[in-house]
């Protein structure tokens, strides 16, 4: 297999930063827009001072996020959201050093957004702008200051990347070197979560339902087909197929079999999804030297997985770093935190810097 770097690729840019680069750690705004949530931010250092996320309702109707209807509720949520950050981390918009905003991967429309009026708002205030990649800040969101602050990982260190719309296994060797042992070769776990949920017409997102439904259910009561692969990467898109046909063909039987087993089904399904995460991480572990393992992106959330990865660090004798659930989830504390660190490197983009749907 060959292995892949991200590297961002920036262009240098000077500005007149006198006024605002007061002390070591300078104020820094992030914006975050990838998707369908809303989220600004201003951290001082790794500090986080403010992070206020407008969530977008909308799109519980339909079953998924409708990404015109993304970009337009974007439209109407940034401004405010952004004052209200700078008002809950008490400073003046000219106290910050920079803006750093999400530039891919997401939705483009939703993207655009965000970049736009990050952009406009540091050209006004003639400070930097920093591009941030959604999948790298998700992982450095581990390094946000938090109450359990003093369990930051150590290079290098595995981290399993887990979301909506990606599943990656990395090797963090730096804050900006992260190499990709594995990736999903078709869904992505949070995907299957929110299909399984559908499937179980279950609201969306379907994910935190599950969750919640599967403390109360058998996780081996039924079985699924899962993909064997040999190396790192990851499938899904079977074990979803597996799933469909299974709840497809006990209803032509008994049409009330969703009803009189959801609990049990909500676990089964949870215990393959991340039965296929551990595998990874656990054969990930046996090859490569690592000082702890951690997670990100939304499914982190997930409450057997988080308890999954520390059972695997007792097994391995690795420390084992999990954000907090307000940090799982797309927020734009992760996005400043990434800026920082670039910040710190006087990695500044150009202001016609186009953002990008995928990896």
């Amino acid at each position: 297999m060959i292995l892949t770097y991200w590297r961002n690729t920036v262009s240098l840019q000077t500005f007149s930063l006198e006024k605002n680069i007061m002390s070591v750690f300078p104020y820094i705004l992030g914006i975050e827009s990838s998707c369908d949530d809303t989220s600004a931010a201003v951290i001082c250092g790794t500090k986080i001072l403010s992070n206020v996320i407008a969530e977008q309702k909308i799109h519980a109707e339909f079953g998924g996020v409708v990404p015109e209807l993304a970009s337009r509720e974007h439209q109407q949520n940034i401004i405010p959201v952004v004052d209200t950050a700078l008002k809950r981390a008490r400073i003046d918009k000219k106290q910050l050093a920079a803006i750093a905003c999400t530039n891919g991967p997401g939705l483009l429309g939703s993207l655009l957004v965000g970049s736009s009026f990050a952009k406009g708002l540091a050209l006004s205030l003639n400070i930097p702008i920093i591009m941030v990649d959604h999948l790298q800040a998700h992982v450095l969101a581990n390094f946000l200051d938090t109450e359990n602050n003093c369990n930051k990982p150590e290079f290098p260190f595995l981290c399993l990347t887990v979301s909506g719309g990606h599943t990656l296994l990395l090797m963090v060797h730096d804050y900006f070197k992260m190499e990709v042992l594995g990736r999903t070769i078709d869904d992505a776990a949070g995907e299957t979560f929110d299909k399984a949920a559908k499937i179980l017409r279950l609201n969306y997102p379907g994910g935190p339902i599950i969750d919640k439904l599967a403390r109360q259910g058998d996780p081996k009561k039924f079985k699924f087909s899962v993909a064997k692969l040999p190396d790192l990467n990851f499938s899904f898109s079977g074990l979803k197929t597996s799933f469909l046909y299974f709840v497809r063909d006990r209803l032509a039987e008994n049409p009330n079999f969703i009803e009189e087993n959801i609990n049990d089904l909500a676990a089964s399904i949870q215990f393959h999804i991340i039965e296929s995460l551990t595998v990874k991480i656990e054969k990930a572990l046996k090859t490569y030297k690592c000082t702890n393992i951690a997670l990100s992106g939304g499914v982190a959330a997930n409450s057997e997985l988080r308890k999954r990865m520390q059972e695997l660090g007792k097994k391995y004798n690795l420390r084992v770093t999990i954000p907090p659930l307000a940090l799982t989830t797309d927020n734009a504390a992760m996005i400043a935190c990434y800026g920082y660190f670039k910040f710190l490197q006087k990695e500044f983009a150009e202001l016609n810097a186009v953002p990008y749907s995928s990896v």
